[in-house]
């Protein structure tokens, strides 16, 4: 990646997985409307890194876990991104099956 950042390249994935403009998603995460664009687009390029409160934010409206910006690997930060999206049930029953299958 050339000026980005893997929290830049997740940033971008999710904002666009959410169809949310960049101008949206820094509205939704508490970030003035003067300068929700041009904040979200820096750190989209890696110009700029958001604190951890406000990486919290831009996670909660993206519906990903904040861990899912740091994953440095894509099936990694997949699984985080759907982790989100499962029931508690779903994810017991999803962990229950991991340990299975690493304890054989």
């Amino acid at each position: 990646m050339s000026d980005t950042t893997i929290f830049s390249k997740r940033l971008r994935e999710a904002r666009l997985r959410c169809g949310l403009s960049q101008m949206a998603l820094g509205v939704a995460a508490g970030i003035d409307e003067s300068s929700a664009s041009p904040r979200i687009n820096q750190y989209e390029r890696g110009k700029h890194h958001p604190d951890a409160l406000t990486a919290a934010r831009l996670a909660r409206v993206l519906k990903v876990p904040s861990a899912y910006f740091a994953a440095d690997n894509d099936d990694l930060a997949e699984l985080l991104a759907l982790w989100e999206g499962l029931e508690p049930k779903q994810k017991d029953h999803l962990l229950a099956t991991v340990r299975e299958m690493s304890s054989s």
